[in-house]
């Protein structure tokens, strides 16, 4: 039972590890895109506000998938 609990912690601290790195390089990648064209004058906290809302959705997508894939790769063992 406890190594069950143990296992859980990790998986969730790998999890959170995960999505705020990718939200990470999302952030930064998302700082090299010109996006001034598209927020009108005197919006910038709405700008802001849409790119961090931006780079929380694409990070945490990315970053489900690749742990999606790791669980994945882990479960081919199960195939034979």
């Amino acid at each position: 039972m406890i190594q069950l609990m143990q296992s859980l912690g990790q998986q969730a601290l790998v999890s959170m590890i995960s999505h705020l790195i990718f939200i990470i390089i999302t952030w930064r990648v998302l700082q090299g895109i010109n996006l001034d064209p598209l927020i009108k004058k005197g919006r910038v906290f709405e700008g802001t506000l849409l790119l961090i809302f931006i780079t929380v959705a694409i990070g945490t997508t990315v970053s489900r998938f690749f742990l999606d894939f790791l669980q994945w790769s882990q479960q081919l063992i199960f195939l034979f």
